[in-house]
């Protein structure tokens, strides 16, 4: 029985990384995405804040 629990466990930590990891690439999904829009409008000011939210998320990944 201390096997089965100690596997849910073990299910439970990897569970809840796959969730942080999923997040992330959320995140970064969305950045990517604010920073094609703005290069096709030309808008340099929000080309330059999206490129340094995704050179901060991808940092994380």
């Amino acid at each position: 029985m201390d096997e089965l629990r100690d596997r849910v466990t073990v299910l439970e930590e990897e569970v809840q990384e796959a969730r942080q990891v999923n997040l992330r690439l959320a995140e970064l999904v969305d950045v990517v995405q604010e920073l094609l829009l703005p290069v096709a409008q030309r808008d340099e000011a929000k080309v330059a804040e999206a490129v340094e939210r995704f050179e901060k998320y991808s940092k994380g990944l």
